[in-house]
């Protein structure tokens, strides 16, 4: 059996390594039209800001190293142009030599991966605007900071390489701004999670323009001008382009595979083209969107690495099936961490579904570990479920324990935990690492009282339009926390004086309370639901609001 395996970084690789172990007698040549294989694409902004400072370190296996230890015949800077799928070959340009071949196959594997964006912007070609996306980028990046005395740089986008290019460059001295036409940076996670990150940016010194994409980019001497929509001018020595990117589907389009509408390639539950014996992985395959059913294209390492096992299996004989991707990933944002898995609440709304009706949401901010026990921080999480309780998705932010709790939650909804499995998940607890009743208990605590009617929310999103002439705010913390801020117009009542001052509110209203994160506004609108009035808990408490509303 001869396979052909077209791309060799993280899904290929992948697919070559194992398809060896599985198969000693296979032919195996994989096409990469790069000159490096196999490398850490994720570790690249961290190298240009000297975390890393060893690029082999960056290089997990050389040509000669993988043939060494697989018995795989790898062509590097060698381009696969065409697909011949009724001939079974294909067309590879030698871009050492210039010349070109045909090579014959039995099984195909596709894993072209996906190119940055580069939209048609007037100046974009400017020689000091670059994208990040394999080693000779990183190189040319490397060698401009070293070989120029930088003092400002503006990251265009602001997605886990724009972040942790930002991070990277303010470690380097650099004055640092983000440019990102959508509201908030950081789009697998929610708005008012964003929110926390933006203040983090903004405290660390990185000047955010929200909501404003870039007009131009005008050449001013050795910088540039990166002109946005708003009119707005930032001066830069040195521009990174992070807009998104876009999937190599041409290759399998031109043979004339099933594409999507934006050139990802159809693949089946065993990964599968519309061709018997072409398989496709990776950022350019369309795959299973694990938690809605439909499908997605998620263009992360961890899920590629999975697709390139299965596909191997595959064709050594076996019948596995890749039951889809739920985006579970992490980034780290200077001192924050930032991580979820599954869907966000704007998918939700995008699918049609409607808050309070097809799916509920919670937040809460527990500590990291045992607050009587040194160090412990607070985690914001946001959980997303269906009415029935099925755990949709969770998003969290932080500086401890955050991807713990995020990877707890994943495996939760792996196996299609509901929120009442989370409130009994044993977990591992002593005082230095979590609480008796850890996050993730928490927040299917929290899930199970708004389940089970034991507590009515409202959302930070829907406190400008309470009509205070039907319900009150009541704020039930401390006189002294009340006074470094509320919610204009609060009655204030601290929750160990609520039973006895009970007589002071209007039983008509509606009473909106909220405490700092949420745990003692539960108490008091229990205290008070018993009594007759009608509730609802402000989630994430003052905390929450006052971070939603932070301007950015």
């Amino acid at each position: 059996m001869k396979v052909v395996i077209v791309g060799g970084v993280a899904g290929g690789a992948t697919a070559a390594a194992r398809l060896r172990r599985v198969d000693e007698n296979a032919e195996i040549i994989l096409f990469e039209r790069g000159e490096y294989i196999s490398f850490a694409n994720c570790g690249l902004p961290y190298y240009i800001g000297g975390t890393i400072e060893d690029r082999d370190e960056l290089l997990l296996q050389t040509p000669e190293s993988f043939n060494e230890r697989f018995g795989v015949d790898v062509r590097v800077l060698n381009e696969v142009v065409s697909i011949d799928k009724e001939g079974k070959k294909v067309s590879v340009q030698d871009h050492k030599s210039g010349k070109t071949y045909d090579e014959s196959y039995d099984v195909l594997v596709l894993s072209p991966g996906s190119t940055p964006l580069r939209p048609p912007i007037p100046g974009i070609d400017g020689k000091n605007i670059f994208s990040l996306w394999n080693i000779p980028d990183t190189d040319a990046i490397k060698a401009f900071v070293n070989e120029h005395d930088l003092e400002s740089a503006t990251v265009i986008g602001g997605g886990f390489i724009g972040l942790e290019m930002a991070e990277n460059l303010h470690d380097l001295g650099l004055k640092v701004n983000i440019a990102e036409m959508a509201p908030q940076v950081m789009m697998p996670i929610d708005f008012e999670m964003a929110q926390i990150v933006h203040g983090h940016l903004k405290k660390k010194g990185v000047q955010l323009h929200l909501n404003n994409g870039v007009k131009e980019f005008v050449q001013n001497g050795d910088g540039t001008e990166v002109v946005l929509s708003d009119g707005t001018r930032i001066p830069s020595d040195l521009v990174i382009l992070s807009i998104g990117i876009k999937p190599n589907g041409e290759l399998a389009k031109a043979a004339g595979l099933e594409v999507n509408e934006r050139g990802g390639i159809v693949v089946d539950e065993n990964l599968k083209t519309s061709d018997e014996n072409i398989y496709a992985l990776g950022d350019a395959a369309d795959v299973v969107d694990f938690i809605n059913g439909g499908k997605t294209m998620i263009p992360l390492a961890g899920p590629a690495n999975k697709q390139g096992r299965i596909v191997a299996d595959n064709i050594a004989g076996a019948s596995k099936r890749y039951k889809g991707s739920q985006g579970t990933s992490v980034a780290k944002v200077f001192d924050l961490t930032v991580s979820s898995t599954g869907t966000n609440e704007k998918t939700l709304q995008r699918l049609g579904k409607v808050y309070g009706k097809d799916y509920h949401v919670v937040h809460a901010l527990p500590n990291s570990h045992a607050g009587y026990y040194p160090g412990a921080q607070t985690i914001w999480i946001k959980l997303l479920f269906a009415a029935d309780g099925k755990v949709l998705g969770a998003q969290a932010v932080g500086t401890e324990g955050v991807e713990k709790r995020i990877d707890v939650i994943a495996t939760a909804i792996r196996f299609g935990a509901s929120v009442y499995d989370l409130t009994e998940l044993e977990l591992a607890y002593a005082p230095p690492y979590s609480s008796a009743k850890d996050p993730v208990n928490m927040v299917g605590f929290v899930a199970e009282n708004i389940l089970d009617g034991l507590m009515d929310p409202i959302r930070v999103e829907e406190i400008p339009d309470v009509d205070l002439e039907k319900s009150v705010f009541l704020d039930v913390r401390t006189e002294y926390e009340h006074k470094r801020g509320t919610i204009p117009g609060s009655l204030h009542i601290p929750v160990d004086e609520l039973r006895e001052r009970v007589g002071e509110l209007d039983s008509s209203k509606e009473i909106v309370i909220f405490c700092a994160v949420g745990v003692r506004g539960h108490v008091a609108s229990r205290i008070l639901g018993q009594k007759g009035f009608k509730t609802r808990n402000l989630m994430g408490g003052f905390s929450l609001y006052r971070q939603y509303h932070l301007p950015v």
